[in-house]
């Protein structure tokens, strides 16, 4: 008898166990970048001569390792957010804003995955997506956290984005009292800031294309929901 309840608190337990993990692990999980057009590491001086005139155009980009999104799985699959803000993308917490977008979908997914892409884009966009201008699918080629430091990164979707970017260094520093004055623009894990080389938008739903060089503009890290 005492073996019986000794094997049925076991499996009791074990049942527990696994179902606490799976409310512990994540649905989905991979890495993020984020690109702006005005600096996010950066000191009182330059972020007051970039506001209300800079920064209104970003770019978010998640490329999922595993798991799924409305039950569907997107291992291997990545979403772009191009945006286009009705001002400086700051700290949204006390500046927020609402933009056009247009919303790059990894052409491997099929019409499930399409879907469930879109809906992560603007479930993790939030309230920065008041419209959707456009939705683009093209091949979508992600390199993140390449190089020892993990804020190298290279990207490329299509014709219509490219972006590179690597770690900030000595030479970055320019006023002396840089910091991380912007926040990341969405929810994020272990976020580093990094200097975007190349950033370049050649779509023509946003009424604007542009190109930025030099700026310690970017974001690099991981989510897990």
């Amino acid at each position: 008898m005492k073996t019986k309840i000794t094997l049925a608190i076991l499996a009791l337990a074990a049942a527990i166990t696994s179902f606490a993990d799976s409310l512990s692990a994540p649905r989905i999980s991979g890495d993020y970048l984020e690109v702006r057009s005005c600096d996010v590491y950066t000191g009182p001086c330059f972020a007051n001569a970039e506001m209300g005139l800079e920064g209104k155009e970003g770019m978010l980009v998640w490329s999922v390792r595993k798991g799924a999104w409305n039950g569907v799985a997107l291992d291997g699959l990545s979403v772009i957010v191009v945006l286009r803000a009705d001002g400086t993308l700051g700290d949204l917490s006390y500046m927020p804003r609402r933009g056009k977008a247009v919303l790059i979908v990894d052409a491997k997914a099929d019409s499930q995955q399409e879907a469930a892409l879109k809906d992560f884009a603007k479930t993790m966009a939030g309230k920065l997506i008041q419209e959707v201008a456009a939705v683009k699918v093209v091949s979508i080629d992600v390199k993140m956290g390449q190089c020892a430091s993990g804020a190298c990164a290279a990207i490329k979707a299509g014709s219509l984005v490219e972006i590179s970017t690597r770690c900030l260094g000595g030479n970055d520093h320019v006023c002396g009292n840089e910091d991380l004055f912007y926040p990341p623009l969405t929810k994020v894990n272990g976020a580093l800031a990094a200097f975007t080389e190349l950033a370049t938008f050649t779509g023509r739903d946003l009424n604007l294309t542009w190109q930025m060089t030099g700026k310690r503009s970017a974001y690099l890290g991981t989510f897990a929901l």
